[in-house]
């Protein structure tokens, strides 16, 4: 049922809560938890569950909401308060699997230069048990790397950011930012070559070139 703040912007929901209004805040939770929740398994494809965490997000939100001096900007600073738990967090939990080394170059008795391709999960009904398979391997491959490089290329890919937006939140420099970006894109590569030479798909990952 639609209420007077689910009509309203998500900057207009800002200042409301800015004045303390809690169905202002109502809404913005209900319609951004999903985004949490699907950037923190992103960032952390190997924690069994980040509902605590989401939780926390909006916590932080709440007591914080008044320090955003740009309520337009609020999606951008809502990932950055994500981010942020999300190395809070990593710094309280011992590494389960042992990452991938970045500057390994890829098999030069295999690489024959061609770029290969990331596969699309959106495949039709009689593909489903494939993708499931391939999403996981997606899902280890993306655990695999480095938290800052994989934290690099989720904002990039899958929350769109800028490099300067991301250069912000992680405070990088962009320099460090790119590099990480195009090193991440190229191990996933490698890493999904034995399984991406067997599927048929246009989809693959941008190359900002």
């Amino acid at each position: 049922m639609a209420t007077v703040y689910s009509q309203k912007s998500d900057r207009d929901l800002v200042l409301a809560c800015q004045h303390r209004e809690p169905q202002a805040f109502e809404e913005l939770v209900k319609r951004h938890q999903r985004t949490v929740y699907s950037l923190l398994y992103q960032l952390a494809p190997d924690w069994e569950d980040t509902s605590d965490l989401s939780q926390e997000v909006f916590i932080r939100v709440w007591r914080n909401i008044n320090n955003l001096r740009n309520p337009a900007s609020f999606r951008s600073w809502l990932t950055q308060i994500v981010t942020n738990l999300f190395y809070d967090e990593l710094r309280k939990r011992p590494r389960r699997l042992p990452t991938v080394s970045m500057d390994e170059g890829l098999d030069s008795s295999e690489d024959d230069g061609s770029t290969r391709d990331i596969p699309d999960t959106s495949l039709m009904p009689e593909e489903k048990a494939l993708n499931k398979e391939i999403t996981e391997v997606i899902r280890q491959a993306m655990l695999r790397l480095p938290e800052q490089f994989r934290t690099a290329i989720v904002l990039r890919e899958v929350e769109g950011l800028s490099y300067e937006e991301i250069a912000v939140i992680t405070q990088t420099e962009m320099g460090t930012v790119k590099s990480r970006i195009a090193r991440a894109r190229t191990k996933l590569q490698e890493l999904l070559k034995p399984y991406l030479g067997e599927t048929k798909t246009e989809a693959e990952v941008p190359s900002d070139g």
